[in-house]
């Protein structure tokens, strides 16, 4: 019985630890006031004046909107 609890125990340790670490590594909830900010920034987006960043997170965000849309 006691070897058993101990099992139990150390079960309920690591799913616990397990679970904790997935959460801390998930990722940020996305807010969907920022993200139609930069849409209306990248609509905005000068091409001669942008940088390669910017362009590159716009070109991210038209690609995860046409896939959202499927």
């Amino acid at each position: 019985m006691n070897k058993f609890l101990s099992a139990l125990i150390a079960g309920v340790f690591a799913t616990v630890s397990m679970a904790s670490f997935a959460a801390s590594h998930g990722g940020a909830m996305k807010d969907p006031k920022a993200m139609e900010e930069k849409m209306a920034a990248c609509k905005k987006m000068d091409a001669k004046t942008a940088d390669d960043k910017m362009k590159a997170e716009c070109k991210k965000m038209a690609e995860e909107k046409k896939e959202a849309k499927k």
